[in-house]
C-alpha cells in the first residue's frame, strides 16, 4: 500500500477539537488494559474471531444500515445508558440492518468491550468496533472480542499510523472503516487502498451536523470504492438524500437507540429502502470553486 503525503499529514488531530478532550481518558484505559492483559497473551487468545465481512455488507444493493449500540455520547450525554445489548443487535438484525456499530469507548460513550462480546454472541451481521484506535493492541482486542471491522479516524493518526494499523486490520481478518471530516482527509484515506471510506458529518470543534459534508465530498469518492455516511441522520428523507449522492451505508446511533422500538425506528428510517445513485464524480470539486 502507498499513501500520499500532504502537509500537515504527519500531524495528529487538529486542536481544540473533541477528539483532544477525549484522549487522555482513552489512552489511560489503554494502558490499564495492556497491563492487565499483555500484547502477547491477548495475541494467544482464540476469542470469538471475526465474523462476517463488513465490506461485503456496505456493498450489497441497495443502501445499507449500519446500525449503532450506544448508550451515550459527549454532545448529547446518556441516550440510552440501561441499554440491553442482547436485545438490541437482535432487533437490528431482524428489521434489516446489514451490519452493527457498537461503541466500545467507556468514559464519554460508556461502552466496553464486553458490549462487543455479547454483541456478537447474540447476532450474524458483521460487527464494527467502533473507538478511538490508536495503538496496534486495541486492533487484536476488536479480532478477539469479535468484530468483523473497526474504524479509523483519519484527523486522529498520521499517515504512517493509519498504514501500519490498516495492515494489521487486513492481516488479522478485519475490514477498516477509515472516517474523514474533509477534503484533506478525504485525499489521505482515498491513498489507501482496501478501507471503506466514511464521511462523518460532525464538525470536529462546533459539534454541529450537516449532511452537506458528505454531500459534498462523496464527489471525491471513485466508484470502486465503498461509502458511508456518519451522524447527522434521523429521518428517511435524510436517508435518500445521501443515497441519491452515493452514499453506499449509513451509520446511525441516536435516532435508533432512543426509540423505545429500535425495530419500528429502523423500518420508519430506511422504508422503503432508496437505490443507491452512481456518485458525481467531480461535484465537490466544482461546487467549491464556484
Amino acid at each position: 500500500m502507498k499513501t500520499t503525503q500532504h502537509q500537515g499529514a504527519e500531524s495528529p488531530a487538529k486542536a481544540g477539537t473533541y477528539l483532544d478532550r477525549i484522549m487522555p481518558a482513552v489512552r489511560r484505559g489503554l494502558e490499564e488494559r495492556k497491563a492487565l492483559l499483555p500484547l502477547a497473551k491477548l495475541r494467544a487468545m482464540q476469542g470469538l474471531g471475526s465474523g462476517p465481512s463488513f465490506a461485503e455488507a456496505i456493498r450489497a444493493p441497495g443502501l445499507s444500515l449500519i446500525a449503532e449500540v450506544k448508550r451515550a455520547s459527549p454532545s448529547k450525554g446518556p441516550i440510552r445508558p440501561d441499554l440491553d445489548v442482547a436485545q438490541l443487535v437482535e432487533a437490528y438484525e431482524a428489521a434489516g440492518a446489514r451490519a452493527i456499530s457498537v461503541l466500545t469507548e467507556q468514559d464519554h460513550f460508556g461502552g466496553s468491550l464486553d458490549d462487543l462480546r455479547v454483541a456478537a454472541l447474540h447476532t450474524t451481521l458483521p460487527l464494527l468496533r467502533k473507538d478511538f484506535v490508536v495503538d496496534p493492541y486495541q486492533v487484536h482486542e476488536a479480532r478477539v472480542f469479535g468484530a468483523s471491522a473497526l474504524l479509523l479516524i483519519a484527523a486522529l493518526l498520521t499517515d504512517a499510523q493509519l498504514l501500519r494499523l490498516t495492515g494489521l486490520a487486513f492481516e488479522l481478518g478485519l475490514d477498516v472503516l477509515l472516517e474523514v471530516h474533509d477534503h484533506v482527509e478525504m485525499s489521505r484515506a482515498l491513498a489507501i487502498h482496501g478501507v471503506v471510506v466514511g464521511i462523518n458529518n460532525r464538525d470536529l470543534s462546533s459539534f454541529e451536523v450537516s449532511l452537506d459534508t458528505a454531500v459534498h465530498l462523496a464527489g471525491l469518492v471513485p466508484p470502486d470504492r465503498s461509502l458511508v455516511g456518519e451522524s447527522g441522520i434521523r429521518e428517511h428523507a435524510d436517508v435518500e438524500r445521501l443515497a441519491a449522492a452515493g452514499v453506499d451505508g449509513v451509520l446511525v446511533g441516536e435516532t435508533i437507540v432512543r426509540n423505545p422500538d429500535p425495530g419500528a425506528a429502523i423500518r420508519a428510517l430506511m422504508h422503503p429502502l432508496p437505490s443507491v445513485e452512481m456518485r458525481k464524480i467531480g461535484y465537490s470539486q466544482t461546487k467549491e470553486a464556484r
